[in-house]
């Protein structure tokens, strides 16, 4: 009978090297992104986010990615959750992307802040209008008595907004990670993998180091 520690898989698909790499690591994670989403990768944009209280305990859980670009990663939450408790105390956090089907990672180090309240209420109001009551409904990562009290926030939301504009909740809105390293880990055989480093300097270049596998 086979193990857990039996199982195993050879990374043979590509490799990452130096000449072939871009100078900039936002420039790196646009050509991997747009293999990604060209591979039509279920949910291409689901990251893990890790935060960390004030005295180092880490959390972490899966998020969506819904932007990006020289500013940084772009993702939506309930700012009264655990993961905005976490970045209220301390912002500093790291994403992390698997792309199985290329064999690939991306990690990304930052410090986060809010997106602006024109950002948040942008994507809000694209949501379908069900996440959007959904979003007053849910007092998230609280704990709460049984599924009926959810039920019956979605109930008094959705007759409330049957008479009134529905706003985005202050509790609500976006975040931006503001990279400071990105990590590109290329799998490759015997465990040998591709790993490219880069690390934002003060003069807004990116240095590039490759990291043992």
């Amino acid at each position: 009978m086979s193990t857990i520690a039996d199982i195993r898989k050879e990374y043979i698909l590509e490799t990452l090297d130096e000449k072939g790499a871009e100078t900039n690591a936002i420039r790196q994670f646009d050509k991997w992104w747009e293999e990604a989403t060209a591979s039509k990768i279920d949910e291409v944009n689901a990251m893990t986010l890790a935060t960390a209280t004030p005295n180092g305990i880490p959390s972490a859980r899966i998020v969506l990615l819904k932007g990006y670009d020289d500013d940084g990663f772009v993702f939506f939450t309930n700012y009264e959750s655990n993961k905005g408790k976490d970045l209220a105390a301390n912002p500093n956090a790291c994403l992390v992307f698997f792309w199985k089907e290329l064999e690939r990672q991306v990690r990304v180090e930052g410090r986060v802040e809010k997106v602006s309240n024109e950002e948040s209420d942008a994507y809000f109001f694209s949501r379908p209008q069900g996440s959007q009551v959904g979003a007053w409904a849910s007092p998230q990562s609280s704990i709460i008595e049984g599924r009926e009290v959810i039920e019956a926030n979605v109930l008094k939301y959705s007759r409330q907004f049957e008479t009134q504009p529905l706003q985005r909740p202050a509790h609500w809105g976006g975040y931006r990670l503001k990279p400071q390293l990105i990590e590109f880990w290329q799998g490759r055989e015997s465990r040998l993998h591709d790993r490219l480093q880069y690390t934002l300097q003060s003069d807004y270049n990116w240095k590039i180091e490759r990291l043992a596998p």
